[in-house]
């Protein structure tokens, strides 16, 4: 009795797998997995995106931006190995929160006071503020070495007015 059962369910099973299949399976595709163009007037239409060719203005105008950044980097101020090691991947090269156009990890630091700087520095390694990064960071400078990080990064707003 026993096995009558079981065959039986095998057959049921078999039975709707091949019904899923012959239907465009079990949400392997079918229409639902196409795109959408119009369902306002009830028409389902699949569409597939081409990639657009960019005009020769574009290509000039990306080529101009890169070349802009590139400028940008190579005139920027003189900062420490400290700082290129320990605080530029996340804030930026000259601590503005972006690198080539993009948006860093960290938040910018130009222009914020040293003493304010020293002060976050200070909690970020004591655990005062979360950040597993800072903390890991910091864990092995001593107080004059956040001192001096700070009085660095406070005086970024001086060094980028002397290149003018």
């Amino acid at each position: 009795m026993k096995n009558i059962i079981v065959g039986f369910f095998t057959i049921i099973i078999v039975g709707l797998m091949a019904w899923t299949a012959s239907n465009g399976g079990a949400y392997n595709g079918g229409i639902h997995s196409k795109v959408i163009a119009d369902i306002g007037d009830g028409r389902v239409a699949a569409t597939v995106a081409q990639p657009k060719e960019k005009s020769d203005r574009e290509k000039e105008n990306e080529a101009l931006s890169a070349l802009r950044d590139k400028a940008g980097n190579a005139g920027s101020f003189k900062v420490s190995k400290e700082y290129k090691s320990k605080c530029s991947s996340c804030h930026g090269v000259n601590a503005s929160g972006f690198q080539n156009g993009k948006k860093m990890m960290g938040p910018k630091l130009f222009g914020q006071d040293a003493d304010k700087l020293y002060k976050k520095l200070t909690d970020f390694k004591a655990g005062r503020k979360e950040n597993m990064i800072m903390k890991g960071l910091l864990i092995k400078l001593n107080k004059e070495d956040l001192r001096r990080l700070a009085d660095e990064i406070g005086e970024f707003p001086a060094r980028a007015e002397a290149l003018k």
